[in-house]
């Protein structure tokens, strides 16, 4: 069954819960949703990225505020997404691209010092793995889309991983 395949999923990236869900649209909007981010609040978003990373913050009424990748990765660069939090800030979207990974280890600690949320959009980055873990498990939530261009395809479909009960829950 999909509940056992996305059961798969979380064990082997290192997350407590997997969800499926129709699409990684809707994983993204649904870990926003969670993560209580909604009208007035801002998510921090790469500025190069597939157009459903913003558009997720933007069904949730927030606002995305792009930032500039590191060219090295094309990952968000975490020195720009902290020169962009505001009072408003809530929650830094990470999108890992074509198998490579953003820097966890800065992104994690930045938003453990600024009380934010690290969303992952692995869309484009199942097995990608960081330190030996998979992305996707280290932020509050991590979120793949299974949609037939991406790297693990079912035609469509998304998983939503996370290791918190209570945001699982929400």
């Amino acid at each position: 069954s999909l509940d056992r395949a996305c059961a798969g999923v979380d064990r082997v990236l290192g997350a407590a819960h997997g969800l499926a869900m129709t699409n990684g649209t809707h994983t993204l909007e649904a870990a926003l949703a969670a993560c209580d981010v909604g009208e007035g609040d801002e998510v921090i978003v790469p500025g190069m990225t597939f157009v459903a990373s913003a558009g997720a913050v933007l069904a949730v009424n927030a606002t995305p505020v792009l930032v500039d990748i590191d060219p090295e990765t094309l990952c968000i660069d975490v020195v720009a997404a902290e020169a962009a939090i505001t009072g408003r800030t809530r929650a830094i979207m990470a999108v890992h691209v074509a198998g490579a990974a953003a820097d966890l280890d800065a992104l994690t600690e930045l938003c453990a010092r600024k009380g934010l949320h690290l969303i992952e959009d692995c869309a484009h980055a199942h097995g990608t793995f960081w330190r030996g873990r998979g992305v996707g498990s280290w932020g509050s939530f991590g979120s793949f889309s299974m949609q037939s261009s991406k790297l693990m395809t079912a035609g469509e479909g998304g998983v939503l991983i996370c290791n918190d009960d209570r945001l699982r829950d929400l």
